[in-house]
């Protein structure tokens, strides 16, 4: 059995490893913006911190949908259906191009929001704009996402790495030029930001295509060999799949990016210290969530297979692996929590409060850990309602009413502090989500995984 374990970690590990790497490249993007604005003046971290907050919301709930990508080309891959997944990324391609227009013009609307957040004209003027200007890579997200699942369903996840470190490598020198205005540039602030994350997003959309239409690994399965007009039906299928994962990523997000939104409130302190522990708690959420997806490929290739007792084992081995990980996380983040909250600004105030709510991040790693890659591992099963449900349950009937009583503390509300507790009385409501979301899904991941096994054993597929 240990022999076992190791070969399954080994092979999950291959496949994790360069997309965890694409992954951190690609909300390095985002920590880039922070820190940089960060270390520009408080100002322009408030507007790069509240824009980003909208910005994440949508590109986070346009990435669930498009990971349905994953768990059809997955399936086909482990059935060897090599024939229809040229099909599939096409009909993807057109999804994400609808998904990815839907969502700029959702992104450009919610801008709305700000003036009714009491904020400083200044910093909501500037908000406005960065999420006007980086809404314009959007479609290209979504496109790059249904190419993302079709590479990573193959196991070619290197790719995913090396434009995502590009990516990443534009946005800081671009950042730095138009940020600060440098040799000559205009010194555009926050703005500067969403140029160079806008930008570099299509930029990375196009450097995938170029590569797949080059690179051998994708020649038996090609879907650049002709243009074919949108299939309703097959768009439709995949909606269906994705639409509740795409529900799922917004109730946990929106949950998290909402506290940014309620505290402004309490001032830019506040704002830019709560989103320097959320972006680095999204930094380190980046290990469980690539553990996740290649979850979402193994167990799709098994059951594409028809071998659903391997099915259940990649999914406790993963599972396994990522707690591993954040129990590592949550001590790193603990002891170093000063040094983390001063690599983002040099502001002393919001030093101190973002080192106090590191220290809340470390303790949900365990229950962040196990929601993201149970949900991942019965998505590999092409089940995603059940877990849409148990998050909108988890966020949006504890976390974020626990998070305004306590944050908030409105007079209307009993049982309320005597005081609000501001971001801190919302992240103990997020910590409570999490866990309650946590062991919710990993009891549906057994319960599902056995019975797909009670099933094959009694159709005769596996011994009893």
């Amino acid at each position: 059995m240990k022999t076992r374990i190791r070969t399954e970690a080994a092979a999950l590990w291959q496949i994790a490893w360069p997309v965890l790497i694409g992954q951190l490249a690609t909300v390095g993007m985002g920590v880039a913006d922070v820190a940089m604005t960060g270390h520009f003046n408080a100002e322009e971290l408030a507007a790069v911190s509240l824009g980003t907050s909208l910005w994440t919301i949508v590109l986070v709930t346009v990435m669930g949908i498009m990971m349905a990508v994953n768990a059809v080309v997955s399936h086909e891959v482990g059935a060897e259906q090599y024939e229809r997944v040229p099909h599939i990324v096409r009909q993807s391609l057109w999804l994400g191009l609808g998904v990815g227009l839907i969502a700029c013009l959702l992104l450009n609307a919610s801008t709305l929001v700000f003036s009714h957040l009491q904020l400083q004209p200044e910093v909501q003027e500037k908000a406005s704009r960065f999420v006007h200007i980086i809404s314009i890579g959007m479609p290209a997200f979504a496109m790059y996402r249904a190419l993302y699942g079709y590479t990573t369903s193959l196991n070619q996840t290197k790719p995913v790495m090396v434009m995502a470190l590009g990516g990443l490598l534009f946005n800081v020198v671009m950042n730095w030029l138009l940020i600060y205005g440098h040799f000559g540039l205009p010194q555009l602030g926050a703005s500067g930001c969403a140029v160079a994350t806008g930008v570099g997003i299509w930029l990375m959309f196009g450097t995938m295509i170029w590569w797949m239409r080059r690179a051998p690994a994708y020649r038996a399965t090609n879907p650049f060999s002709h243009v074919e007009p949108p299939h309703w039906a097959e768009i439709r299928s995949t909606l269906k799949l994705g639409l509740p994962i795409g529900v799922t990523y917004f109730a946990e997000v929106s949950a998290f990016a909402s506290v940014g939104l309620l505290i402004a409130r309490f001032g830019v302190i506040e704002v830019a210290a709560n989103q320097i522990a959320l972006n680095f708690s999204s930094l380190v959420f980046m290990v469980p969530m690539s553990l996740g997806i290649a979850m979402t490929t193994r167990v799709g290739q098994a059951l594409g297979e028809g071998d659903e007792l391997r099915a259940r084992f990649v999914s406790w081995v993963g599972v396994g692996l990522s707690l591993a990980f954040s129990f590592v996380s949550a001590t790193g983040i603990t002891v170093f929590r000063d040094s983390i909250a001063a690599a983002y600004t040099s502001d002393p105030a919001v030093q101190k409060l973002a080192a106090d709510l590191l220290l809340f991040a470390a303790i949900f790693q365990l229950s962040d850990a196990a929601q993201v890659t149970a949900s991942c591992a019965i998505r590999g099963y092409k089940i995603t309602r059940t877990p849409m449900l148990i998050h909108l349950m988890a966020f949006y009937g504890f976390a974020l009413p626990i998070g305004c009583l306590l944050g908030l503390a409105p007079e209307w509300m009993p049982w309320r502090p005597s005081s609000p507790m501001a971001s801190q009385g919302f992240w103990i409501g997020l910590i409570l989500g999490l866990t309650i979301a946590g062991g919710l899904l990993l009891a549906y991941l057994q319960r599902i995984s056995s019975i797909r096994v009670r099933m094959a054993v009694k159709s005769g597929k596996i011994a009893g």
